[in-house]
């Protein structure tokens, strides 16, 4: 990977840029000079070299000053990012300091932010699944949102293609609602996962299954992973701090290092993306504005397409902050519904439930993954009072106690044998969130950052769906539970949980087939300029149930095929 001091217009001049370094980043970056596109990366945060910039991945719990959990201290000057599940003392490193980064909560809103290389990609929890035509066409069936212009099967070789060079872990499950993909071996369901699994399986006749969760690890490492140099997945769940064997999908391990090794790639950290600029002559961007992170001088740099990757609310900053006289209220605003619509997943709520059978087995060693509750409600037809539906998440383990009253000798003893006691499960629900335009992001009028590009304004929350779905989880996540034999069944409800945690923020640059209501095009181009791309959460018309990272990939890879296509015929 290189870095330049630039001081030129051709040397400042590439065939492609890519803003952000993330999932979507380096998927573009990837496609991008593998085609033979001279690509210049932009990443605002500071360079994170694989295995080199994990300073953590080998620590042992005794060397953290507070055995891993973060420090009163830490929380107090950072209130939102310590909410983060992934954020721990070993990985406070990776996650945006609040006070650096501030921005307007207009509603409640947790914006958890990774700025370096990599993005958050070293950090994401690795749920791969799947959409399927349902997800696709809910929109037009349920009557929110716009109808996506595109469908399962102008994403599904796209699918195939990132999964095979990521590398997901999964079983062939055979469900209309959640397409197969291209798995390696999958993990293995616990006993009690199995007896659940089973036991929807009697009584709901298929229409509720539970599986192994589908996730970004690699079990069995194949040609294209050693050739990344990656190897197989260790199971350590360290993953918030980088895997230094690639045992996980990473911008840092996998896609950047593939572009950089094609000599056409010039990663430029540091570097704080201001606009994009549009040229009124040729009716089409020409470039962006950088500002260095460090010394906050401008440098203008200039391509003839430019991907936006920046992840969902910054790519909408950035086309907010890009105003011309051709677009005073940000790039392709004409319609006015540039960062309007933005949506997310609802993980507010979870539930959890005891067995009291299985008393010979417990868990050995440590499984990064999950058991996974596709969505069962309204995906054949409209069954319930509230649209779209949820997915869940559902784990287990043993509670096991310790005697500690002894001393010496006899302590050492009774920490060697630790007591068992019932199976413990838990399930946390991921609902699919309507699109509106009451959710949306804008640029503070008076604030700026210290680099100074305008704060942006977020105002993003709950609706009366949103409770309505969570009540319908509970009650029926309660149900199945109970005829599976669970006891002490518990819901868990924070109302006053802000959105955002679930960092799966999408919309606000979505895709569409009328330029009137939608910002982009089935190809992620901007409707109005269309050397533009956005392929990362902005870029989503609807959130589905699923995790939405694999989407990301594929969409990107897609889009840069057609970008390159189109560059050879002189079209951008």
């Amino acid at each position: 990977m290189s870095f330049l001091n630039i001081d030129s217009v051709k040397d400042r001049t590439f065939d492609a840029i890519v803003v952000g370094s993330g999932i979507s980043g380096g998927w573009a970056a990837k496609e991008l000079t593998g085609k033979g596109l001279r690509t210049l990366v932009l990443e605002r945060g500071r360079d994170v070299k694989h295995i080199t910039d994990y300073p953590t991945t080998m620590m042992q719990p005794w060397e953290f000053a507070h055995l891993g959990q973060l420090s009163k201290e830490y929380i107090d000057a950072n209130p939102v990012a310590s909410r983060c599940y992934a954020n721990r003392e070993d990985a406070t490193h990776f996650f945006v300091k609040d006070a650096e980064h501030p921005y307007v909560q207009e509603k409640p809103f947790d914006w958890i932010r990774g700025y370096h290389v990599g993005g958050k990609s070293l950090m994401w929890a690795r749920g791969t699944q799947r959409w399927s035509d349902y997800d696709f066409d809910g929109p037009a069936r349920d009557g929110f949102a716009v109808d996506w212009p595109i469908r399962y099967a102008d994403i599904a070789p796209w699918y195939s293609y990132v999964e095979k060079f990521a590398g997901i872990s999964g079983n062939k499950d055979g469900l209309a609602a959640l397409p197969d993909g291209e798995f390696l071996p999958p993990h293995e369901q616990s006993c009690v996962e199995k007896h659940f699994t089973d036991q929807m399986a009697k009584r709901y006749n298929g229409t509720r299954p539970v599986i192994i969760g589908r996730c970004a690890h690699l079990t069995k490492p194949q040609p294209i992973h050693y050739q990344q140099g990656r190897a197989q997945c260790q199971n350590r769940s360290l993953c918030q701090r980088g895997c230094p064997y690639g045992g996980y999908f990473s911008s840092n391990s996998s896609t950047l290092p593939w572009a950089a090794k094609t000599g056409k790639m010039t990663l430029r950290p540091d570097s704080v993306v201001h606009s994009i600029i549009y040229d009124e002559k040729l009716g089409k961007a020409s470039g962006v504005r950088v500002v260095d992170a460090h010394t906050k001088e401008m440098t203008e740099y200039y391509a003839k397409i430019i991907f936006l990757n920046a992840a969902c609310l910054n790519t909408n900053l950035v086309l907010l902050n890009s105003k011309s006289s051709r677009f005073p209220n940000g790039l392709g605003n004409d319609n006015g519904l540039l960062g309007k619509y933005v949506a997310f997943h609802n993980f507010r709520t979870t539930i959890s439930a005891e067995h009291e059978g299985f008393q010979d087995t417990t868990t050995e060693g440590i499984r990064p993954n999950g058991s996974y509750i596709p969505r069962f409600r309204n995906v054949f037809k409209q069954e319930t009072d509230f649209l779209r539906g949820y997915a869940a998440g559902f784990g287990s383990s043993r509670a096991t106690s310790v005697d500690t009253s002894a001393m010496g000798e006899d302590l050492k003893a009774s920490l060697m044998q630790p007591k068992y006691g019932n199976w413990r499960v838990s399930s946390h629900m991921m609902g699919e969130t309507i699109p509106k335009e009451t959710n949306y992001v804008a640029l503070d009028s008076a604030l700026t950052d210290a680099w100074g590009i305008p704060q942006l304004k977020i105002s993003v929350g709950y609706d009366d769906n949103d409770e309505k779905m969570i009540a319908d989880f509970h009650e029926q996540m309660t149900e199945m539970l109970t005829v599976a034999g669970f006891t002490n069944i518990r819901t868990h409800d924070k109302p006053d949980k802000a959105p955002g945690l679930d960092i799966h923020e999408m919309g606000g640059v979505r895709m569409g087939k009328d330029p009137k209501t939608s910002m982009l095009n089935k190809w992620n181009q901007l409707h109005t300029c269309k050397n533009v791309f956005v392929t990362d959460g902005a870029c989503m018309t609807s959130t589905s149930t699923q995790n939405p990272s694999l989407t990301f990939m594929a969409i990107t890879a897609r889009a840069a095929d057609h970008a390159v296509k189109e560059m050879k015929k002189g079209l951008l």
